[in-house]
């Protein structure tokens, strides 16, 4: 005797079982108390520079740097990235919480 003999001689009875599963799912499904996406939202500041005809290093001395030391200033900052390109200069500090 395998397992789905007495599934294949019974089929009532096993659609009966699939419909009880499946109910029993979705009630509980329904149940979870845990959203499906969190809502996530790490808090960021982004400022952005334009100097036109600067040099990157130009832009990476006067603008980057200076943002830097202002944002090392700011508690809770985690990660902070700067880029310099000809006249534009970015500075993304961050902050991810657990």
């Amino acid at each position: 005797m395998n397992i789905a003999e007495p599934f294949i001689r019974r089929p009532v009875a096993t659609t009966l079982i699939m419909l009880a599963i499946l109910i029993f799912g979705i009630m509980g499904y329904r149940r979870l108390p845990v959203s499906d996406l969190p809502n996530v939202d790490f808090p960021t500041i982004l400022v952005s520079a334009s100097l036109p005809g600067a040099s990157p290093e130009t832009m990476a001395s006067a603008v980057a740097t200076p943002l830097e030391k202002e944002f090392s200033t700011i508690a809770g900052l985690d990660s902070m990235n700067s880029t310099s390109a000809q006249g534009l200069g970015f500075a993304l500090g961050q902050r991810h919480d657990p």
